[in-house]
């Protein structure tokens, strides 16, 4: 009996980093299968009383924010009409009221932000009138309603790596006269919340190649996330990962 339990002990201690590595597989497939950004659209509103958002492609178990404010600032630093749970993600509808503050106001902007340190946002604008939402479009730097031209969003890419030393990124659809700072921090954070190592201006947007030193804090680590961020209230950011080895 003793010979018994010892061979069965001796195969479980075989087998158990294997069951750990697929319980660990699962959960980065379950993580990673989320891709894209959320996007909200407006469906119907109640003049100065409520404005009824379906929002689209939302990450699982985040936690949003919902803020609206005056047209042209894309809802940042708004007033906070409301929270939404993603639950597992998806599509969800839901109505909120318009505030006091911004009643009678002629267009409002609304915006989802993450309070749960994911980073994901959207943000969308309506007209302060009762209708079916179909009025609504782009957001817009002012109130005349004179487009900014810029569409999209800011990507960025990993062009080269000198371990524990330095990574050069070339950064494509930059919105213009915007400033953002760069944030490093643990592979899978997505880059919030990071070590700030150096702020940049955008100038008249487009594509832009910077060289960033990787903080002592990361130095060793075999990936590293790297973030960059508006700082001017745009709300604009992407992010990244690299491997922290010397490349090309």
């Amino acid at each position: 009996m003793k010979y018994i339990s010892v061979i069965t002990i001796t195969i479980l201690l075989v087998i158990a980093p294997f069951l750990t590595g697929t319980a660990f597989a699962a959960e980065q497939s379950s993580a990673s299968a989320y891709s894209g950004y959320p996007i909200i659209s407006i469906v119907s509103v109640v003049e100065d009383s409520t404005v009824t958002i379906e929002a689209t492609n939302l990450p699982a178990h985040d936690k949003f924010a919902v803020l609206m404010n005056l047209m042209g600032t894309r809802g940042v630093d708004g007033y906070r009409v409301g929270t939404v749970y993603s639950g597992g993600g998806g599509t969800l509808t839901t109505t909120f009221d318009i505030p006091t503050e911004l009643q009678g106001e002629y267009r409002i902007a609304i915006r989802y932000q993450s309070v749960a340190g994911t980073g994901y946002y959207s943000y969308n604008w309506f007209y302060n009138n009762t209708s079916d939402g179909s009025s609504t479009g782009s957001d817009t730097d002012s109130d005349n309603g004179t487009s900014s031209g810029y569409t999209g969003y800011p990507v960025f890419k990993i062009d080269s790596v000198v371990r524990d030393t330095s990574v050069t990124i070339k950064i494509e659809n930059l919105p213009s006269d915007d400033e953002f700072k760069t944030l490093m921090n643990y592979y899978g954070t997505r880059g919030v919340n990071g070590v700030k190592v150096r702020s940049f201006g955008t100038g008249e947007g487009g594509s832009l190649e910077e060289t960033f030193t990787i903080p002592e804090e990361f130095h060793g680590l075999a990936k590293i996330a790297i973030r960059i961020e508006s700082k001017t209230g745009s709300g604009y950011y992407a992010y990244n990962w690299f491997y922290n080895n010397t490349t090309p």
